[in-house]
């Protein structure tokens, strides 16, 4: 019998997070054709539920500058530790990877990198370079650390002009001494803000997840923050335990509460929220994109 501890630390995963798992030969191509180019995706590394329906349809989030981490966010599964020289020939790997899935929408994250004094900005700007370059009419999005505050680093970004930048803030400002230490609520916010100010027209997207501790009035509270800073797409989603040596889930919210969360965001003039338990930053990205 297990534990009162135990039963009170393992809640039973909800029958709305129960993912059916497609069939046919396309998952197992794309996982190979992105093995075939050395090429890291943030599905794969952060054990994302949607991996299975994403390379199933041949979408992927590709995770650039390495797949080690210099920060160790609690309830994320990216590696922490030793870090690589950045690969100088990725941005070419990608662009040839956009087009060997045909992409027409393509989502670009990475790792923290504090250890480069641009947090890999310019690795950034010349990923989306060569994607602009070789595949015109692909749209590109991108999901960025908060580079330390560096303004000049989000101006570089911003120059090579992606369709969407998106930044999360993840969880509740309370609950960053605890889930996110070596992040700072206020400078993601600023450098949100930061994107409506200076790039002219490009929509800011963030995201949130639930079920780490915090309240129903604490997720109001960051929607509203997000709102007041003209954040465009706002996607919230259920946070699932990683593995055991990750932070346990404290509550699975039901579906009908994340509606209430899109009605609140929307009351508030934010564009476009895509609330669901399923949802992740990255997910469904070009359908967010297409409804501004």
């Amino acid at each position: 019998m297990p534990s009162k501890k135990n039963s009170e630390e393992y809640l039973r995963i909800p029958q709305w997070l129960r993912v059916k798992l497609p069939s046919g030969r396309t998952f197992n191509d794309t996982a190979s054709l992105l093995a075939d180019l050395n090429l890291n995706t943030v599905c794969q590394n952060a054990k994302c539920p949607n991996t299975w329906d994403c390379f199933s349809r041949k979408v992927a989030t590709f995770l650039i500058m390495g797949f080690v981490c210099t920060r160790n966010c609690a309830f994320c599964n990216i590696t922490s530790g030793d870090i690589d020289p950045l690969d100088m020939d990725e941005p070419r790997r990608v662009s040839e990877a956009v087009s060997r899935l045909k992409l027409k929408y393509t989502v670009i994250t990475s790792v923290t990198r504090d250890d480069l004094p641009d947090g890999g900005a310019a690795h950034y700007a010349e990923t989306i370079t060569r994607i602009r370059t070789d595949h015109p009419d692909c749209a590109v999005e991108v999901l960025i650390p908060d580079f330390q505050g560096n303004l000049e680093a989000l101006k570089t970004v911003i120059a090579a002009r992606p369709n969407v930048i998106n930044h999360n803030v993840e969880t509740s400002p309370d609950l960053y001494s605890e889930i996110r230490p070596q992040a700072d609520y206020k400078q993601s916010l600023e450098l949100l803000r930061r994107v409506k100010d200076l790039s002219d027209g490009i929509p800011a997207k963030s995201g949130l997840m639930v079920g780490l501790g915090e309240t129903d009035e604490q997720v109001y509270k960051v929607i509203n923050d997000l709102a007041e800073i003209n954040c465009d797409i706002v996607t919230i989603g259920q946070y699932m335990r990683p593995s055991t040596d990750h932070p346990a889930v404290k509550r699975y919210v039901e579906p009908k509460v994340f509606d209430e969360y899109a009605k609140y965001g929307k009351s508030l003039g934010i564009k476009h929220m895509f609330c669901a338990p399923l949802v992740r930053s990255s997910y469904n990205a070009a359908e967010s994109f297409d409804k501004l």
